[in-house]
């Protein structure tokens, strides 16, 4: 089945009541058209989406400290217990060192957490495969927001970190991310042989969200 994540990031239009309105939307779109959906709202929102819908919740960030003195931090443990069940981690927009990485890639393994590790290039891609996280998600951060899709304007990125991906850890599987919009856009990430897509503005900003998400899994 096609993995859609949608990154609800900080913008005014997923956040609060509007991130619950969009989660359910999401919803929605993975009972009707046969899709899964995952959703990654803000920390803060975590707990009020889980309740209200039944595809899986993510965070957008975690770090890889357990209980204690972490004033600031989010953890594995606070996560699953809020309603998450996995978390996004080296998004560009926060960015980790490989030790931070392979730290929050435990903790959630550690709890049955699942993870999605963000990368920007295949070197990145087949570093990131070694650690074993759920997904790896390849996703050039000057592309993302552009609505210039990866698949397009790079393939050989994709194509080539799925490919040290599954050389690496065959069981980890790979997404496609930044500049994904449309319908042609996932069905291109799909043919570079990915198992899905991660994105987020061409969705989030969208004047009508339920008609983008439609016509993006009608139009693969």
């Amino acid at each position: 089945m096609t993995l859609i994540v949608l990154n609800f990031k900080t913008y005014r239009e997923s956040t609060g009541e509007e991130a619950l309105r969009l989660a359910k939307i999401c919803e929605d779109i993975s009972k009707d058209y046969s899709v899964q959906m995952v959703v990654v709202p803000q920390v803060a929102d975590i707990h009020a989406i889980s309740m209200a819908v039944k595809i899986p919740v993510y965070a957008q960030h975690v770090d890889g400290v357990g209980y204690g003195g972490f004033t600031g931090h989010v953890t594995a443990a606070s996560l699953k217990a809020a309603g998450a069940s996995g978390s996004l981690i080296n998004h560009s927009e926060r960015r980790l060192k490989l030790a931070e990485i392979e730290a929050s890639i435990l903790a959630c393994r550690s709890l049955g957490l699942k993870t999605i590790v963000c990368t920007n290039n295949v070197a990145t891609s087949r570093a990131a495969a070694a650690l074993q996280p759920d997904f790896v998600a390849v996703e050039p951060p000057e592309l993302i927001g552009s609505g210039i899709p990866v698949s397009k304007a790079d393939p050989e990125v994709v194509r080539g970190s799925v490919a040290a991906v599954k050389d690496i850890a065959p069981g980890v599987g790979v997404l496609c991310g930044a500049g994904i919009t449309h319908g042609e856009d996932l069905r291109a990430a799909l043919e570079l042989g990915s198992e899905g897509v991660l994105l987020a503005s061409g969705i989030i900003k969208a004047k009508n969200q339920r008609k983008a998400l439609e016509d993006l899994v009608t139009g693969a």
